[in-house]
Order: C-alpha cells, then sequence, then structure tokens
C-alpha cells in the first residue's frame, strides 16, 4: 500500500539526498514538498527544492513555508552547505510551475484534510512550520499518521555543547511538536554521525549514472568537503527509517527541549526511565546499522533516474 506523505525540509545538501531517496519509492507518495528558513534562508531553501525536483524530472508541488524561527532571529549553516545551501553543483533553473500560491502551513493543511488516509510527515530542517500547522489548525491531527524528524540529540550537539541545528534554531518550535500528543519518531545527531558515508561511497554513486553523480558531487563539498572523516549522513538516516526501519534500533522515551537555559539551549532532554515524570512521547532512534544503511542508501540512489 502506497502511504502519503509531506516532507517539511531546508534544503540542503543533506536534505536533497533524502528527497532523492524517497522520489521513486513506490511505498510512499509525496503529496508535498514544503520549504522553511533553516539551513540558509526561505529564498534559497524554496528554490534549492525546486532545483532539484527539476533537475531530476519529478513534479511534486512546493511550497514556500516560514521565513524564520517562531521567536527568534534566523540562523544559517552556510559553512556546512554553501551560501545558496547546494553546493557547488549547478542545477537547471527552477520550475516555477511547481510553486504552490498558498503557503506551506495552508498547503499542508489541504493535504492533510484531503487525504483518504493519515499521512506521514517527515522533517529535515526546523518545526516551525509543523508548529504553526498544529496551533493554528488543530484538526488536522487527526489525519497524521506519525512524524518522523531529523532532530534533537541523544547526546552531545553541534549547536552550543547539547543542541542540534534543526532544535535549536527554533527550539519553541520543537517543543511545541514534541508536546502534540502525535507519534514522534526522532532521529537525531548522534545517529547522523554514526551513519556515514566514505570515499569509495561516492565513487560508486558516481558510477550508478547522473543522479548518483550529483548526490556525489554534493557530498564532495559538503562540511567543509571533509571525505576522509566519514560523511555524515543526518537527513538520509530519517529517510531510510521510513524505508528501511530494520537497520534501526529504537527506544521509547519521553522528550522535552530546553528552551530558556543559556547553557542548554535546543537541548533534547531524552528521558527513557521516566525520571522526569513525562509519559513517552517519542520513539528515540538510538542505534543504526552502519554497514546496512551505507549499501542501501547507495543502492537506492544508485537506482533514482532523471525523467
Amino acid at each position: 500500500m502506497t502511504r502519503p506523505l509531506i516532507i517539511d525540509t531546508d534544503p540542503g545538501i543533506d536534505d536533497a539526498a533524502a528527497i532523492t531517496m524517497l522520489v521513486d519509492e513506490p511505498g510512499f507518495d509525496i503529496r508535498l514538498i514544503a520549504s522553511v528558513s533553516g539551513n540558509v534562508g526561505i529564498g534559497h531553501t524554496t528554490n534549492n527544492a525546486l532545483k532539484l525536483l527539476t533537475f531530476l524530472g519529478r513534479r511534486i508541488p512546493v511550497a514556500r513555508g516560514a521565513a524564520a524561527p517562531l521567536m527568534r532571529d534566523n540562523r544559517f549553516a552556510t559553512e556546512a552547505h554553501g551560501k545558496s545551501g547546494m553546493g557547488s553543483f549547478v542545477f537547471p533553473d527552477p520550475d516555477d510551475s511547481l510553486l504552490t500560491e498558498n503557503n506551506a502551513v495552508l498547503e499542508e493543511r489541504r493535504v492533510l484534510l484531503e487525504s483518504d488516509e493519515p499521512v506521514t510527515i517527515l522533517t529535515l530542517g526546523p518545526l516551525t512550520n509543523i508548529a504553526l500547522l498544529l496551533a493554528t489548525f488543530p484538526e488536522v491531527k487527526d489525519h497524521i499518521d506519525r512524524i518522523v524528524m531529523m532532530g534533537g540529540s541523544t547526546g552531545r550537539g553541534n549547536i552550543g555543547v547539547y543542541g542540534e541545528f534543526n532544535i535549536s534554531v527554533d527550539p519553541e518550535a520543537a517543543k511545541m511538536v514534541f508536546r502534540s500528543g502525535l507519534p514522534v519518531t526522532m532521529v537525531g545527531l548522534d545517529i547522523g554521525r554514526k551513519a556515514h558515508l566514505v570515499a569509495g561511497d561516492l565513487d560508486d554513486l558516481d558510477a550508478a549514472g547522473e543522479v548518483g553523480g550529483m548526490v556525489a558531487s554534493l557530498f564532495r563539498s559538503y562540511d567543509g568537503g571533509h571525505i576522509e572523516e566519514g560523511i555524515k549522513m543526518y537527513d538520509p538516516s530519517a529517510a531510510m527509517v521510513l524505508l528501511q526501519p530494520d537497520l534501526f534500533t529504537m527506544r521509547e522515551a519521553f522528550v522535552d527541549v530546553e528552551i530558556s537555559s543559556p547553557l542548554t539551549l535546543g537541548a533534547t532532554v531524552v528521558d527513557y526511565d521516566g525520571i522526569l515524570g513525562g509519559k513517552a512521547n517519542a520513539s528515540v532512534c538510538v542505534d543504526v546499522d552502519v554497514d546496512g544503511f551505507r549499501s542501501a542508501f547507495v543502492d537506492r540512489v544508485g537506482r533514482v533516474r532523471r525523467q
């Protein structure tokens, strides 16, 4: 059975790789790609989604989302993704006919309410759009199967000591989503660091064709191009949880987000044992089969063809 899917994202190199993995997946029907400010500004993230789909030749609607976090100033990750968010790869001009007239929150509401079955939401960026959606249109909750997010960490962070980028950019939005009562699957920073590619994997992608070569090119400029240290697979890990959940080990936990402490702002507090008194509100990914992930990622991306 094909499951409807919304991707809420801030492309971003690894976002592009995750989307590419999913475009030909027969088990999912991507109904909408919603952009959000995150890795780069909203103009770039929206344009990057359009450019990627134009390159791939896929006609998936793209909706422009939130231009800034709920309560904070923008914070970008251009040092990892480049000024435009897509490294140095030259994409074709975007097909602007894919851009919806309504904004992301309205389009997400429409897709959810029009679907005959519950919709999965995959989030690859800050959770601003999702928080706005749930706060403005709470009736959509009955139409959401689950939220699978790349975000948070069970240990150290990459923004401050404990904060992960997607959560720390808009911690208030993340707190709202974790407290929404919806089923949440958290695929954190620690999993993306473990599920890495090596240089030989990029060579295999190059040999697979144009699409594999595009992804390999993006990753060669990712995070300063430190290929010898392993290429961290943050957003592709979250996408792979949808595709091959058997590669991952999960634990149920109560997760909350720190929004006030200057020392731990954006930290995801993951409580497996009920110490904080909260009921489990998330399935937290705690381990990944690294070799299985690498093989599956290269195989899946390598099979995608431009249309």
